[in-house]
């Protein structure tokens, strides 16, 4: 089972481990950079190894807070999935990471940041002791310079009985350090799972809080409190000769006073790029919100869902693609990413939003999903739309054999997928993909109501051509009260399904994944099968070990490849 995870993973497996060993490189080769080099030999006196530590983690820091933006920018990786040449295969699942290398990112920012911020603050302790009465020799006479005329400064803690919180609050460094902790904490702490499920709006507006993290990460080495000698001052002042004579710098004249100045901040250089990019994205983003969006059709379904028609100019979509939506009489602030449920070819696009949130539960009642009664004269509410955007599923047409499993809502981007299949049989189009499993499970049976129509004119077609075997659908049911049970035990032996009008049967209960990957791996021998999955996490991880266990380590042998949809 490893084996096959290995060969499945191999790439993601090498880019993990080259952005680790860039992160380690970075690391030692600062600290022993810092830990050797001469000119700050008399910082390191006073300091110690804490100066190569706030260093090193401060590289590092930059390092990952140039990466950090990238995973997100939408318009260069939807320009990048659609680079074939430089996107095949492989490469293109990694696009489907994006997030997870986003959180990775995040957690080596804030592993390096806990580091550099450590460090300083044993740098400050230190700073303050050296100029304590029990310091003394070459480290009292470092601390003290600064004091005579024509002398800078090494330690910029000037007496025993100044206080660290007081410098630490009144310099440059000191105040946007606070400033970047504080918004880190505030971005990673809503982030986490159970606040994004309990409230989505307080993770959107506390992650802009980067704006203020990112300039006050651009300034904060500005205030130069980590100072090295001058190189005017290590061409007159030999500090391997010099060190022992700190009694005599003054007087003699192979070594004067050594002279100090602040290491220039770089931090501005690694991030300028990013956000230059990034910039661009939110302009783009901004300009394609402004662009009209007319609302041709609102359909209220009675399972909670409301389903938006919508047209916009210069709209082109791809199956499987995905669009952020703005309701300024909601937020003008909020946007929202949703799944397209229709199909390139036709003359609008189309949404199913499922009430699951503040934000959502605020769009349905403005619509009038749910029952909510409408003033009249009534107009819908303005939408912005940003997008569209590709995902995993646009890949499915890449495969021979395809397997789409949906959980509840998360049916709706396999909504769009079988739409183009069935304009692609409708007009006889050749297929790489020849085989097709869908399968859905849910709780609700009025959930089945939008999408059975679809399943059904997919059927009817696929007979009419001969091509019944080529979508094998399963749908299932997990909850039911008694009087359903009633009434599918009456007409089970109907020729449709009592519930969605389906030949198809529905299933009651739960897949057994062992026997549905079983049988999969068995007729499909040495084929590669892309699994696609929209739904909780919980069956993800399932579905993830079912891909593991029944590919073969063999690369001769069948394959299952696993994608989630995420956004």
């Amino acid at each position: 089972m490893m084996g096959c995870w290995i060969v499945n993973e191999s790439l993601s497996i090498i880019l993990g481990l080259s952005w680790l060993g860039v992160n380690l490189y970075l690391f030692i080769d600062t600290f022993c950079w810092y830990e050797e080099e001469g000119s700050f030999l008399y910082t390191r006196v006073i300091l110690g190894s804490t100066l190569a530590w706030a260093r090193a983690s401060a590289v590092c820091l930059n390092f990952n807070c140039m990466l950090i933006l990238l995973p997100i920018s939408r318009n260069l990786l939807s320009f990048m999935r659609g680079t074939s040449v430089c996107c095949r295969g492989p490469w293109r699942r990694q696009l489907d990471k994006n997030l997870k290398f986003h959180k990775l990112v995040a957690y080596g920012i804030a592993i390096n940041a806990t580091i550099h911020t450590l460090a300083h603050l044993c740098n400050l302790e230190r700073y303050h002791w050296s100029q304590s009465t029990e310091a003394d020799g070459l480290l009292a006479a470092l601390a003290k310079l600064g004091n005579s005329p024509n002398e800078s400064y090494l330690n910029p803690i000037r007496t025993f009985r100044t206080n660290t919180i007081t410098v630490f609050l009144t310099t440059i460094a000191g105040v946007t350090g606070l400033i970047i902790s504080l918004a880190l904490i505030l971005i990673m702490t809503s982030s986490t799972e159970s606040i994004r499920q309990v409230s989505y709006e307080l993770f959107w507006y506390t992650h802009h809080v980067f704006i203020i993290f990112f300039i006050s990460l651009a300034i904060h080495g500005a205030g130069r409190i980590v100072r090295g000698q001058t190189p005017e001052s290590q061409r007159l002042h030999n500090v391997t000769f010099c060190r022992d004579l700190y009694a005599q710098w003054q007087t003699t004249a192979q070594c004067p006073t050594p002279q100090f100045s602040g290491k220039e901040p770089s931090a501005w250089k690694w991030v300028l790029g990013p956000v230059v990019l990034y910039t661009c994205e939110r302009i783009i983003r901004f300009w394609r919100s402004q662009q009209e969006v007319v609302i041709t059709k609102v359909v209220s379904h009675p399972s909670g869902v409301l389903e938006l028609h919508m047209r916009k100019r210069n709209f082109k979509m791809a199956p499987g693609q995905y669009v952020w939506i703005q309701c300024p009489s909601i937020s003008r602030l909020e946007w929202h990413p949703f799944t397209l449920t229709s199909a390139p070819h036709e003359d609008f696009f189309s949404v199913h939003i499922r009430a699951a949130g503040d934000w959502t539960e605020a769009l349905c009642t403005a619509f009038g999903a749910g029952g909510q009664a409408l003033k009249e004269p009534w107009s819908p509410p303005r939408l912005a739309v940003d997008g569209p955007f590709g995902t995993t599923l646009t890949d499915v047409f890449h495969y021979p054999v395809c397997v789409c499993i949906a959980a509840g809502i998360g049916v709706t981007p396999f909504a769009s997928l079988l739409k183009s299949i069935w304009h692609e049989c409708e007009s006889h189009t050749q297929l790489k993909l020849s085989k097709v499993y869908f399968y859905w499970i849910c709780r609700d049976p009025r959930a089945f109501e939008w999408f059975a129509d679809l399943l059904l004119s997919l059927e009817t077609l696929m007979s009419e051509q001969g091509k019944a075997h080529f979508l094998s659908y399963h749908i299932f049911l997990t909850s039911w009260d008694e009087n359903q049970a009633f009434h599918i035990a009456l007409h089970w032996d109907a020729n449709t399904d009592v519930i969605t009008g389906l030949k198809q049967k529905t299933f009651y209960g739960r897949p057994d994944w062992n026997q549905e990957f079983r049988q999969m791996a068995y007729t499909h021998p040495s084929s590669n099968i892309g699994v696609f999955f929209c739904g909780p996490k919980a069956l993800s991880k399932t579905l993830q070990r079912m891909c593991r266990l029944y590919s073969s380590a063999d690369p001769r042998g069948v394959h299952f490849y696993y994608n989630k949809e995420s956004f």
